[in-house]
């Protein structure tokens, strides 16, 4: 039988609001010297439609995983040098375009989270449903386990981390099971993980919200990558590199990612100027302008989207203010 792994790329990942991230970023990448990034390549789903849709387009493309890195690579090999392919955490943005000899770029993207290769992956650890390794590294040749930060971490760390990255209201109640049973023997799988955790929590609490250990889980894959203080870095340095008439998106899933985005995009199209001026200088003038009100949220029709030759002369409109 053929599981979900030996497929091709495209057959296991669809990327999400491909459609509407090539009308946003369209306006920007028509030019012959256009480059954009890609700060979450994945298993390469929009870089693909990116290159297909703006054939002068040159695009680099990050990725912490070498899995994806080399999944992505050969999904991306029909267009040759158009792609750069480089293994970073895409908080490594400027130092990349440096080594590249890039001053400036036309768009930047960002799809965030944990990717579907990495979910479907049992022994990546990452998935509550599946009994595997509690590993959760998206480079898993680097930086301490899932496991690791269970098992050496001191409870008040942990106390402060689930409910911070994972929002968890009974962090107290899940961290003390979590110490008594380390102190017994090391938490090294995801099923030992979940069963705890369902041991911890009162009973009205796990009739609702979906799996109980999903708030766990989520709180210990940002603290093992380092998610959000790399969002906090990256975020700004992507502004930063935007030429004059580039355009960023990111595709965010929890609200502390969306709060850190939304944060850096209000900074920089905010007026600097003193108060009551009645004419606003140039230097005291936003350096962006928002293309949609807030965060726009995902329809049945715009989720799964795939870019039609129609389509793609549409992503050649500008997308309003």
């Amino acid at each position: 039988m053929t599981t979900s792994n030996d497929r091709p790329p495209e057959a296991r990942h669809r990327p999400v609001l491909l459609q509407r991230c090539l009308d946003l970023l369209g306006p920007a990448l028509h030019g012959r010297d256009a480059v954009a990034v890609d700060c979450t390549l994945g298993l390469g789903g929009h870089s693909e439609a990116l290159l297909t849709a703006f054939p002068a387009l040159r695009l680099i493309a990050l990725d912490r995983d070498p899995a994806a890195l080399e999944l992505a690579g050969e999904r991306l090999a029909p267009h040759g040098d158009r792609a750069t392919l480089v293994h970073a955490v895409y908080d490594e943005l400027p130092a990349v375009l440096a080594r590249l000899g890039v001053a400036s770029v036309a768009g930047v993207l960002f799809d965030l989270g944990v990717s579907s290769m990495q979910l479907d992956e049992a022994d990546r650890g990452f998935a509550y449903a599946q009994d595997a390794p509690l590993d959760m590294r998206m480079d898993q040749s680097a930086g301490p386990s899932a496991a690791d930060v269970l098992n050496t971490y001191p409870a008040g760390e942990l106390v402060r981390g689930l409910p911070h990255y994972g929002e968890e209201r009974f962090a107290r109640r899940i961290v003390d099971a979590v110490v008594r049973e380390r102190a017994r023997e090391p938490i090294t799988t995801s099923a030992r993980l979940v069963a705890l955790i369902r041991e911890a929590l009162p009973q009205a609490a796990m009739r609702t919200g979906g799996n109980p250990a999903k708030r766990t889980f989520q709180a210990l894959r940002i603290e093992v990558n380092g998610e959000l203080a790399s969002l906090e870095r990256a975020a700004p340095a992507a502004l930063d590199a935007l030429a004059v008439g580039g355009r960023i998106v990111v595709l965010s899933y929890q609200s502390l990612e969306d709060r850190l985005v939304k944060r850096a995009l209000a900074e920089g199209a905010r007026s600097t100027a003193p108060a009551g001026l009645p004419v606003v200088p140039e230097q005291y003038q936003p350096r962006l302008r928002l293309l949609t009100r807030g965060a726009e949220l995902p329809t049945p029709r715009l989720l799964y989207t795939s870019p039609s030759p129609r389509d793609r002369q549409k992503s050649r409109m500008p997308s309003s203010a």
